[in-house]
């Protein structure tokens, strides 16, 4: 039983309606529990089915006054019955929440500090935004490396979150083929948008192109090339149209899944050596198999769409540009596992994505293809899409259960896993959207054409998020096992200087590699082989103007930030990683001494960390020093 003591403070008007409305688009009606129901077991479980509704709830409040004041925690808390220590704890652990009332209700501009947009401006702009008058943040990755310098709006006083098309992205030629994206949409925080509904209205005709232009233009670097799988109706089909992506052959593979039947589905998945893409690469057949096998009788099903590694910016694409075939592709993983419930959970600084998403599943949802009997399978499956709130360790899968769950966003010990405890204690299976597109094609084709691209151990295709000192910085479809130069060269070479002095491959998380790894396969064996990763596709390229031991130091205040300080070694050890580096800067050099401290840092954090987080925090920095990177010397 809970005892709920709220404070004196009451939520304003404005915030009560904000808060209603938002629990009554999340599925939940606002009554109140009141005391006696806690006595008895129908109140408890009541209880504990609402308190996932505690991120929707807190969005709308920082959205309606900018903050999240203490009337407002009181109202969401007595509402949900949530201790109200517990709720302001969860609001403190997000980056896109304040628990401090603003000096004014401006809407706060977020400028990325991340190297693509490091290297490409990103403090000017910051620093012509202020000239302005504007509220400014400096923080991570905001999921555009593609059209660096990255600006996210967050919108306040009932103002919508949006990726203006004035500053930076309006620079972009329009006419160009750059792959960059000129975003004018326009979304309230909470994702419901009359004009995204009336967009979809009108371009349910099919007409892609007039949609284009109504959407913002938008335009991939590979546009036009026969050969492209995940991306083929990318720029083709209109995102906010059901007939337009009927046209393009969709949902014909959920036609098929339903005529196959959940076993032939699982043993083609399995057949087609699909592994995840979101860097772990577990094979996905065994993951779907491990959740049928339980007996349960709820199943979750979890497209993990909180892309929040520096450098990855392919899944906003997907959701952005081909909505449809994310709903199709989790309908079919449900009907193979069983899942009666589909979970998008989407990092907070993608609202258009969400918005797209939402107007998607509302389609779906109106022409048959979810409810309770979805696409006619005679299988219960609907979706619903939950928006985090900027926390980098909310992409690992546990800690995604706690947010999604109304905790906070920290990890859970495994095991249990998640194939038989995890969102809600239940069965879940967990991929990320491009592992999931990837299903269209092997149910449309079969796991024999799958295969006869890409490698034997690395079958299929993969999409790789090309930044910094580029020609034309992307999203880009190869098969597994281009090189590296390929790629480079497919992206339009080495900007800057012209010379290239090191990729990261893989993100914060993954790892440097020099000149001489251009002919290093792309695959997960290869990759594996030379030390390095693919992790989630992310090729972040650095010429020889740039400042390195700057790019290192900033990928260890990251892990710094972005630590949720649950277990010692990452808590402790991605602070002294970073302190170690600083003092590298400013001296110019690292000693030997402060090497080996570093690689004692980070065997303890690979050793007793509770998630990947803490395993991978110094993998790019050990990976610069063994590069030499960054200058080691003994001090004077």
């Amino acid at each position: 039983m809970t005892d709920i003591h709220l404070g004196a403070e009451r939520a304003s008007e404005p915030e009560i309606a904000a808060v209603d409305a938002a629990l009554r688009a999340a599925g939940a009606d606002p009554v109140v529990i009141r005391e006696t129901e806690r006595l008895y077991t129908s109140g408890n479980a009541r209880r504990r089915r609402r308190r996932h509704f505690l991120l929707p709830a807190l969005h709308a409040l920082q959205n309606t006054s900018g903050w999240i004041s203490p009337g407002g925690i009181n109202y969401v808390a007595e509402v949900l019955d949530v201790p109200p220590a517990e709720a302001f704890g969860v609001a403190g652990f997000y980056d896109l929440f304040r628990t401090e009332a603003p000096c004014c209700q401006d809407d706060t501009f977020h400028v990325c500090v991340d190297s693509p947009c490091r290297i490409s401006g990103a403090d000017d702009l910051a620093a012509q935004l202020r000239a302005e008058g504007k509220q400014v943040r400096q923080g991570p990755c905001l999921g555009q490396c593609e059209r660096a310098p990255a600006l996210f709006v967050q919108g306040a006083g009932g103002r919508p979150d949006h990726v203006p098309a004035d500053g930076t992205v309006a620079r972009v030629d329009p006419e160009s083929r750059s792959g960059r994206c000129l975003a004018s949409d326009r979304v309230p925080a909470d994702g419901a948008s009359d004009s995204v509904a009336r967009e979809a209205a009108e371009g349910a005709s099919g007409n892609a192109d007039a949609g284009a232009r109504r959407g913002g233009l938008f335009e991939l670097p590979q546009a036009g090339d026969a050969s492209l799988r995940l991306l083929r109706r990318v720029g083709v089909a209109d995102p906010r149209s059901l007939d337009s992506y009927l046209a393009c052959g969709g949902f014909t593979a959920l036609r098929r899944a339903a005529e196959l039947g959940a076993e032939a589905v699982l043993e083609q998945v399995a057949a087609s050596g699909l592994s995840g893409r979101g860097g772990a690469a577990f094979p996905t057949g065994v993951k779907w198999r491990a959740v049928a096998d339980e007996t349960a009788s709820r199943k979750h099903l979890v497209a993990n769409c909180d892309e929040s590694e520096p450098g990855a910016f392919k899944d906003r694409i997907l959701m952005e540009r081909d909505p449809f075939a994310l709903v199709e592709s989790m309908t079919i993983a449900a009907l193979a596992t069983g899942a009666t419930h589909g979970w998008i959970y989407i990092r907070g600084e993608y609202p258009l994505a969400a918005a797209r998403l939402r107007s998607a599943i509302d389609a779906a949802r109106d022409a048959g293809l979810l409810g309770l009997d979805a696409a006619g399978t005679g299988r219960r499956f609907d979706i619903a899409v939950w928006r985090g709130a900027g926390a980098y360790i909310c992409g690992e899968e546990t800690a995604l259960f706690n947010s999604l769950e109304g905790f906070r966003g920290e990890p859970r010990n495994k095991p249990p896993y998640p194939t038989s405890h995890g969102l809600f204690g239940e069965p879940t299976a967990v991929n990320n959207p491009e592992t999931l597109l990837n299903v269209l094609d092997i149910v449309n084709d079969g796991p024999d054409a799958y295969r006869s691209r890409g490698t034997d151990t690395s079958p299929g295709t993969k999409l790789f998020c090309v930044s910094g000192r580029v020609g034309r910085a992307g999203l880009y479809e190869a098969p597994f096992g281009i090189t590296l130069g390929e790629l480079l060269d497919l992206a339009g070479g080495v900007t800057g200087s012209g010379e290239l002095r090191a990729v990261l491959m893989g993100g914060a998380a993954g790892s440097f590699v020099g000149p001489e790894s251009l002919s290093l396969p792309l695959t997960l064996e290869d990759a594996r082989a030379a030390g390095a990763t693919l992790g989630a596709g992310v090729v972040m390229i650095f010429d020889t103007s740039v400042d390195m031991a700057d790019v290192v130091v900033r990928i260890a205040e990251f892990f710094r930030h972005e630590s949720c300080g649950q277990c010692v070694p990452c808590r402790v050890g991605a602070v002294r990683q970073h302190e170690t580096l600083l003092q590298m800067q400013q001296r110019g050099s690292l000693s030997p001494q402060r090497r080996a401290l570093i690689d004692d840092i980070a065997e303890a954090m690979v050793d007793a960390s509770i998630c990947g987080l803490g395993h991978t925090a110094a993998s790019a920095v050990r990976s610069a020093l063994d590069l030499g990177l960054i200058a080691s010397a003994p001090l004077p």
